[in-house]
């Protein structure tokens, strides 16, 4: 019997079962690298393992923080129900009955009154304080009081009507000039002074209530405007009045003038031609502003209806109209006439008879 390796493959081939076997084994390696175990639950590495991957590595433990527990009561330590038993020296225990409540907030501290404040008493001006005013546009102002009158030095009371809202420093100043400057003027024509005509005094708006201009000082609580002062006699004194004295006139003028920073009237611009603006701006250089011309008084207008007829005078007698012949009317002609002469220088005249 005859036997080769060529006959031996012919007859009895197995590349079919070499090829599965070889694909078996691959595919097992690859599941082997592809998918491991995991680590925590193998202790030594895969057999087929040849690089190493799925060598489980190394953690680092972890260590829980130990927090120290509080040391555990002594026995002779007061039970925490019992009250504290009080000192020795007879003081009384801290009241802890609102030590848990909740903090409240402390009230504001009282604010300081200003110099100007304390200086203007009740016996100077009844002007009670009002709070800060905050508008807009730097609007306002603190240390604001209501003028409302002025103490004279014999106790009289000048009433602001209506009554003002200042700064304390400008009601000052309008105190100071009327008790110094307008009682003695008052005093010059037989009276007092009984009232302060206030035209306006604070309200947020710019100057002359141009809309866009700078903020007027009427604004700051820092102006007044003043019309009339009105005396205890009934007499009012105008202060752009040109039929009042000029000379009173020029004398508030010089008055207002030292005192105020500020001065418009009649004269400055059309705004102020019925009244009298007064403030304290401050300006460089302390410079002051006074724009007011006392106009001279009107000429007196001849009135254009006759008098009226007063009662004493003889009632008019309407005369009857002259009958035909009758020279009476010929002689009360003639008798101006001939008196005329003299009166002429000797000429004579032709007399003219009046018409009724």
């Amino acid at each position: 019997m005859g036997f080769s390796l060529l006959d031996f493959r012919r007859k009895w081939s197995c590349r079919g079962y070499m090829s599965a076997g070889a694909a078996m084994v691959t595919a097992a390696l690859g599941l082997s690298l592809v998918l491991p175990e995991r680590a925590e639950a193998r202790k030594y590495a895969a057999p087929l393992d040849i690089f190493g991957l799925g060598t489980p590595r190394p953690r680092t433990t972890v260590h829980s923080a130990r927090i120290p527990l509080p040391k555990p009561r002594p026995e002779e330590a007061p039970k925490a129900s019992e009250e504290a038993p009080p000192e020795a020296d007879g003081k009384s225990a801290p009241d802890t009955s609102n030590a848990n409540k909740p903090a409240e907030a402390a009230p504001p501290p009282e604010k300081q009154a200003s110099a100007c404040r304390l200086a203007l008493t009740e016996e100077i001006a009844v002007a009670p304080s009002i709070p800060d005013i905050r508008g807009p546009g730097a609007c306002g102002g603190g240390d604001l009081v209501r003028l409302e009158a002025i103490v004279l030095p014999d106790k009289r009371r000048v009433a602001v009507k209506p009554a003002a809202i200042l700064r304390c420093t400008m009601a000052s100043a309008i105190a100071d000039w009327v008790r110094k400057d307008m009682v003695p003027l008052a005093g010059s024509l037989g009276s007092t002074i009984s009232d302060l005509d206030n035209f306006d005094s604070f309200e947020c708006r710019g100057r002359n209530r141009v809309a866009g201009a700078l903020l007027s000082e009427h604004g700051k609580a820092n102006a007044l405007d003043v019309r009339a002062i009105k005396l205890a006699n009934g007499q009012s004194i105008g202060l752009t009045d040109r039929t009042m004295s000029r000379d009173i006139r020029e004398r508030v003028l010089r008055s207002v003038c030292a005192r105020f920073s500020t001065v418009l009237g009649p004269g400055s611009d059309w705004y102020h031609e019925d009244h009298i603006h007064l403030d304290l701006a401050q300006r460089r250089n302390d410079y002051r502003i006074c724009q007011w011309n006392v106009w001279d008084p009107l000429p007196q207008v001849a009135p254009l209806l006759p008098a009226e007829r007063p009662e004493e005078a003889p009632p008019r007698e309407v005369a009857a109209k002259p009958e035909a012949g009758d020279g009476t009317d010929d002689q009360d002609t003639a008798k101006p006439a001939a008196d005329q002469p003299a009166a002429t220088g000797g000429k004579s005249k032709p007399a003219i008879k009046k018409r009724r």
